[in-house]
């Protein structure tokens, strides 16, 4: 067990904190406690209280390394940053200007790093039968066949026709990205895989984008790419191969293929592998499903130590 007191080189995201802690004051000071000095601002089911966070950061001499953009549209539910890619005009506008405000607030706390987590495509077919290919894979799993079940083929089916349809939205999602990096060079911004069936952003789309965008840098994330590769899709291996030059940070956590954001040593990832592709300055941020505790957050740390990270 890696001891509270003694600071580590990891990154806690803020989202192994669910809804417990509603102050970000109090998610700093119990992220020193276990030991971290640096933090992400990661997504949150309820907004949190952002008062002391400068306050915090000086007393525990801790940093902000990244954060994942996103607030929710309180009509829908949806990410409103998904709509970057939107082909409505308006709805493109809103989602800039969610992002501008964002952005603003991380100069403000000294935030360097900017996450794009995913977009998912604009097809209401597609985002439906996503949705179920999602909850049927939950209950049923995968079964022996694993990668070669029907359910596996229906997933690589559609994630073909996802990348067939959505070059448009891709295009514009390259543009937004393109205005708000022109708008806040200071800032760097990552793009990563989102953990949705019907994500625009797969292996071919991502290497577009960065591609594209010189300045554009890859976050890659380790369990939702495992989620991926044990449904057929592209390995975790073929990710970090194409994308590890350009890599800025790695959201670690562990997954199967129906569950992802497990403690490190819980699910299928092959970290000896990430930890030979991983840059040594990339960050390395944990992130585990708030439902674990204080226990499996310093039982990974320990584990990601021991794999070699």
């Amino acid at each position: 067990m890696a001891t509270p007191s003694i600071p580590n080189n990891y990154t806690l995201s803020t989202t192994c904190f669910g809804d417990r802690l509603g102050k970000i004051e109090d998610q700093v000071f119990a992220g020193a406690a276990m030991g971290f000095r640096h933090f992400e601002l990661g997504l949150s089911p309820a907004p949190v209280t952002m008062d002391g966070l400068c306050e915090s950061r000086s007393e525990t001499e801790s940093t902000l390394v990244s954060m994942v953009a996103g607030c929710r549209d309180k009509r829908t539910g949806d990410m409103v940053i998904w709509k970057l890619a939107s082909e409505d005009e308006g709805e493109r506008e809103r989602a800039l200007n969610s992002m501008r405000r964002h952005l603003r607030l991380a100069e403000a706390w000294q935030c360097p790093r900017i996450i794009v987590r995913g977009t998912r495509i604009g097809d209401r077919d597609l985002g439906d039968r996503s949705d179920e290919l999602e909850a049927r894979v939950l209950r049923e799993g995968l079964g022996e066949d694993g990668v070669d079940s029907p359910i596996a083929k229906e997933i690589q089916a559609m994630a073909k026709e996802v990348h067939a349809k959505g070059q448009r939205q891709l295009e514009h999602l390259c543009r937004g990205l393109h205005t708000l990096s022109k708008e806040m060079p200071e800032l760097t911004f990552c793009i990563e895989p989102g953990k949705h069936l019907d994500d625009l952003l797969n292996i071919e789309a991502m290497g577009w984008l960065l591609d594209d965008l010189p300045s554009l840098m890859y976050w890659h994330d380790v369990g939702r790419v495992q989620m991926r590769e044990c449904q057929g899709l592209p390995a975790q291996g073929d990710w970090l191969d194409r994308f590890g030059n350009r890599m800025a940070g790695i959201h670690l956590h562990d997954a199967t293929a129906t569950k992802n954001e497990l403690p490190i040593g819980l699910g299928e990832v092959d970290f000896k592998l990430v930890a030979e592709y991983t840059p040594k300055g990339a960050a390395h941020v944990l992130e585990i499903e708030a439902s674990h505790g204080r226990a499996e957050i310093l039982s990974s740390v320990q584990a990601l130590i021991n794999l070699g990270f």
